[in-house]
């Protein structure tokens, strides 16, 4: 692993507060969503992946020996089920990125740590595969387990501007309510009324 406060671009000992306004800076800086359209694309998602293990590892060494460069080389906890854990969500994390759902799914599913970043991630793979009420669930529960998280919060504030208006539009339709199988069966009623002339 690479110097965590180098990745951060800090100097070593700082303070947690530093930290994290290195941590929010660098994710504004990378985060993929800006490099959308981009031959940097890549680029920015590898470096944030690299931005997320320096910020974690840190975080987690505030309340122990934190980094030296004694242990450069090793990943965080050699062993602990959290280093397992952190490398399965990295796992899983690369699995929605390349688009493979099923095998992240699958992942998700196997993985015994249920913290803010698993419920993150269960998120982002809802979005991905268009379950919007799943992912705003999970992705509130990631931001209230760990409200500091600008990674987290930052995609609720997304997914709540780009749906603000479906929810507040279908409620008062009858879309969010107990009629929701009547309400489908209406739909795909006129739907195969539309297509084929057989009603």
């Amino acid at each position: 692993m690479q110097n965590p406060y180098e990745v951060l671009g800090i100097k070593e000992g700082a303070s947690e507060a530093e930290i994290k306004a290195a941590y929010r800076e660098q994710v504004k800086k990378y985060h993929p969503d800006k490099h959308q359209d981009n031959p940097l694309y890549e680029l920015a998602e590898e470096k944030l992946r690299e931005i997320n293990e320096a910020y974690e590892y840190l975080m987690k060494g505030k309340g122990s020996s934190g980094y030296s460069s004694q242990n450069a080389g090793q990943t965080y906890g050699s062993g602990s089920s959290s280093q397992t854990a952190g490398r399965e969500f990295y796992d899983i994390r690369s699995a929605i990125d390349r688009g493979n759902l099923d095998a992240a799914e699958m992942m998700l599913g196997k993985t015994k740590v249920r913290n803010a970043e698993w419920f993150f991630l269960r998120g982002v793979l809802s979005l991905r595969k268009g379950w919007y009420d799943d992912a705003y669930g999970n992705l509130q529960t990631a931001v209230s387990m760990d409200p500091s998280n600008y990674e987290y919060r930052n995609a609720l504030n997304q997914l709540s501007m780009n749906n603000g208006g479906y929810r507040t539009a279908s409620y008062g339709r009858g879309y969010g309510n107990a009629n929701d199988d009547l309400c489908r069966m209406l739909q795909c009623f006129i739907c195969t009324d539309l297509i084929c002339d057989c009603i």
